[in-house]
């Protein structure tokens, strides 16, 4: 736990975001105090958390026992001792200004004078709030996402008075909690990932008002063509029309016909059992793949940029912030800025300006910093800036990288650690495409093992990006990256990390790594035959290799999960251990390979990978030659040395 000089933690609120923020703080080690207005209220809260602690206990997500978390908890019903000895208190009331102020006026007589006061609002004003209190830059914004326990971001939100030092404790606080935190410097309505939701959710809304679409090919157009986990109007059946309804109109906003139709109809989407789908007498959400191909999805994405470009140049959040909260608030396969730079930010100018002549609605105003980006030559990346900058492709070395972190240490251990943990780190063709330039960019000199692991602990990946690849034709797809290929090529050895799922492409990307460690809760499968096609990137030849003819096509064909446990009895994995002893396991295996001789390593990988699709006499004519051809290092002269002086080698790769 980062320290923080923070200790006691007060949650006003038993309901869902309120006892899924005191079970994280609990979780990260803080004392919590849950308050919330009746007995029977804080009751369920406490019994919600013990529930959720039991299901991640089974799955031996928990460092602790679900007894000494819920030690951790105390609950209240009375305000005042409640927040008493508190050194934080997060409001995670129901979304009524004239409550909050009530009572945010409370904790400015009943709570330390030097506790931070927190909202865990999702739109409302965090200034008109701290003018319940004589100390308001000692309040902020703490937007968590729902539920908080699985949902990795929060937003931390400065109101107009609200002091640095008290931000950077909520910060502070928040990746103690082993969460994200974006800073929301402006009190913006709708702060950072709801201002750039608003476009992706309305302007459908408005084409179908105006019968310029229809909603099926809306939400097939943005899922299957351009891999959002959700299309808009599925999205707002889940979390209940009436919601946005009345967000857009306690900010002022136009409200797209359609949207005013069915909050009138008294239809708000699955919790009705009518929205923009039937889901009493109807079969739900039912758009196909096919539905889609007309729809405008760049006129839906422009008006999203151009909120993005607004956040940026007012100041409220920059585009790593703004692409981070995107990402992980609302599982967007990239971020919205990085999404921009992609299409061209001139395509987006020019795609707005056009919609602005031809409708004369201000929504489609293009935004001055947006304008000024473009006019600065900064259009994306085919320009090599835009709201992000790409460097040259001429550059050494390895770069920065949207979709992998990497670290090389000293000792020349190369970590990669594949980050998209919202979309359970599925396999992109940017990914891939990341992978295949950190490998063949790095010098391998420098590096004597890789290790890959998928960030979160929910999957080390999950497959491909289905809608990362459904633009590509047939022929693409038959040599989409070399990636596979350069994992397994790469001179030093690789080690795949695995924890949760490793499916499809994933599993793909941890046979082409020379070994394989699992957490006994891991899960292995290629499950493409379920959508009519069959494993890439060498999955069913490596499969063929690694298994056997008999379990490779069991695996194929059916399409199966198999748990680590059969995984290690097959020789899927070298070994399934419990999630504690994981890391330790994985460390021996670094360790030994660290510590070995560096060309050593390097024929031996050349000679196992490329003896094992040769004749049995090729194959010992490699050995032979590699055998002969390390017997002159110094690295045998140091190994046999070391052996007769009883003591550990010192290989130095030469």
């Amino acid at each position: 736990m980062t320290d923080t000089n923070i200790g006691q933690v007060s949650v006003l609120g038993a309901g869902n975001m309120g006892h899924g923020i005191t079970e994280v703080a609990a979780i990260a080690g803080y004392d919590v105090t849950m308050r919330d207005v009746e007995e029977d209220l804080v009751a369920d809260g406490y019994e919600d958390i013990k529930w959720s602690l039991e299901k991640l206990a089974e799955k031996d997500h928990l460092d602790e026992s679900v007894d000494e978390v819920l030690g951790r908890i105390d609950t209240a019903v009375e305000l005042e001792p409640a927040v008493a000895d508190a050194d934080l208190v997060i409001e995670a009331a129901p979304e009524r200004m004239d409550l909050k102020k009530d009572i945010f006026g409370d904790l400015d007589a009943f709570a330390p004078d030097d506790a931070l006061l927190a909202s865990n609002t999702s739109s409302l004003s965090i200034t008109e709030m701290a003018t319940a209190t004589s100390r308001p830059e000692d309040v902020v914004g703490m937007h968590f996402f729902n539920p908080p326990v699985k949902m990795n971001l929060v937003e931390v939100i400065y109101g107009e008075e609200t002091s640095d030092e008290t931000a950077e404790a909520a910060y502070e606080f928040v990746e103690s909690l082993d969460k994200t935190p974006i800073y929301v410097r402006k009190d913006v309505h709708g702060f950072v990932v709801n201002t750039v939701l608003g476009p992706f959710i309305d302007e459908p809304a408005w084409m179908v008002s105006n019968e310029e679409a229809t909603i099926r090919e809306a939400d097939a157009a943005m899922v299957h063509r351009r891999g959002y986990p959700m299309g808009p109007f599925e999205l707002v059946d889940l979390s209940g029309i009436d919601v946005g309804y009345h967000v857009r109109t306690e900010a002022g906003r136009p409200i797209p016909p359609i949207m005013k139709e069915k909050v009138e109809a008294d239809e708000l989407g699955r919790k009705t059992g009518r929205g923009y789908y039937d889901y009493e007498n109807g079969d739900g959400v039912d758009y196909e793949p096919s539905d889609g191909e007309n729809f405008d999805t760049l006129r839906v994405e422009a008006r999203m940029v151009n909120e993005a470009a607004r956040l940026v140049g007012d100041d409220v959040a920059t585009p790593e912030e703004i692409d981070t909260g995107v990402r992980l608030g609302l599982g967007f396969p990239e971020g919205i800025c990085r999404r921009g730079d992609e299409i061209g930010l001139d395509v987006v100018l020019d795609k707005l300006r056009s919609l602005h002549e031809k409708t004369e609605q201000d929504r489609f105003e293009p935004d001055d910093y947006l304008v000024e980006l473009v006019e600065q030559g900064r259009t994306g990346e085919d320009a090599g800036s835009g709201f992000h900058d790409y460097g040259s492709d001429g550059d050494a070395g390895p770069g920065e990288y949207r979709l992998l972190n990497y670290e090389l240490s000293e000792n020349g251990l190369l970590e990669v650690e594949l980050d998209r943990p919202e979309r359970m780190n599925a396999l992109s063709m940017s990914l891939l495409g990341e992978i295949d330039a950190l490998l063949s960019s790095v010098n391998s000199d420098d590096v004597r093992c890789v290790t890959f692991e998928g960030a979160g602990d929910r999957a080390f990946s999950a497959g491909a990006d289905i809608g990362g690849f459904a633009d590509l034709t047939p022929t693409d797809a038959m040599d989409v990256t070399p990636a596979f290929e350069t994992v397994n090529d790469f001179e030093r050895p690789t080690i795949a990390k695995i924890d949760g799922y490793c499916l499809g492409a994933g599993l793909e990307l941890a046979l082409a790594c020379d070994l394989r460690v699992a957490t006994a809760n891991a899960k292995f499968g290629s499950p493409e035959i379920g959508l009519g096609l069959i494993p890439g990137g060498g999955g069913t030849q490596r499969l063929l290799r690694v298994l056997g003819e008999t379990r490779a096509k069991e695996l194929v064909f059916r399409g199966n999960r198999i748990d680590a446990e059969r995984a290690e009895e097959w020789g899927l994995i070298n070994r399934a251990v419990p999630a504690k002893e994981f890391d330790d396991t994985v460390s021996d295996f670094v360790d030994d390979i660290v510590e070995g001789p560096p060309i050593g390593l390097k024929v031996a990988k050349k000679v196992l990978n490329q003896g094992a699709d040769a004749s049995l006499e090729a194959a010992l004519t490699m050995e032979s030659q590699g055998f002969g051809l390390l017997m002159g290092t110094e690295d045998v002269r140091e190994g046999t040395t070391a052996f007769r002086d009883d003591r550990d080698p010192e290989f130095r790769g030469e």
